[in-house]
């Protein structure tokens, strides 16, 4: 990432050469700089569970209340490594996670594909997954997909060995599955029932014991 995206994202601690992670993608891709990957071994595949620390400079209204922007959360990040025309195809199927795990615990979701202008700096082609918020009556964001061409290998000197010896830069993708933070929002504004019951999706009845709806012991 370029410094002014660290600088206004991420923690510095004082008279230290050191920063709190703001995504555990910067840990997981950083394993392979300076590497020459064999080709053979590609995808590469790799998921995190982190905290995570975040400035959130300038987060305010009624939006940013409560639990949406906080400066410490847990987030479940993906990120692979893979063969040039592999990655627009493992693009897809990234983000299409994301989809598929909210729609299973029936919460209506969309994508939202970034334009040019509003990419972030190495990025070649992004989105977003936004869940339905019944409060504000409008999509909200809670996951993010990118695929970042070999920008990000370039910087890091990630190569890959090919089968005919010949040395080209890998590309990187990365994906936010899930912040548990901003599924917990959406998964109670689109169970809350009207007496303050919230149903289960069947997806999770086995994890809850069979429970079907969570009934508050105090109104």
């Amino acid at each position: 990432m370029s410094f002014p995206e660290m600088d206004a994202m991420m923690y510095k601690i004082e008279g230290e050469d050191l920063y709190l992670i703001g995504t555990s993608e910067h840990t997981m891709i950083g394993r392979f700089i300076d590497q020459t990957i064999d080709e053979a071994k590609l995808p590469l595949t790799l998921t995190s569970y982190s905290p995570c620390f975040r400035k959130e400079k300038g987060a305010h209204g009624i939006e940013e209340r409560g639990i949406y922007r906080i400066h410490q959360f847990e987030k479940q990040e993906m990120i692979v490594v893979c063969r040039p025309e592999e990655s627009n195809d493992w693009y897809e199927k990234l983000w299409r996670y994301s989809v598929e795990l909210f729609r299973n615990m029936e919460i209506p979701v969309r994508q939202l594909v970034c334009c040019s202008g509003d990419l972030a700096d190495l990025k070649v082609k992004s989105c977003d997954i936004e869940a339905w918020s019944p409060r504000q009556q409008k999509y909200f964001e809670v996951c993010s997909c990118s695929n970042l061409g070999d920008a990000q290998a370039r910087r890091l000197h990630i190569r890959v060995k090919g089968a005919d010896g010949k040395s080209y830069l890998a590309h990187t993708l990365n994906n936010t599955c899930v912040a548990p933070p901003r599924m917990l929002i959406a998964f109670l504004e689109n169970h809350l029932q009207a007496d303050g019951s919230v149903t289960i999706p069947k997806c999770l009845q086995p994890y809850m014991g069979g429970l079907e709806v969570m009934v508050p012991s105090h109104k």
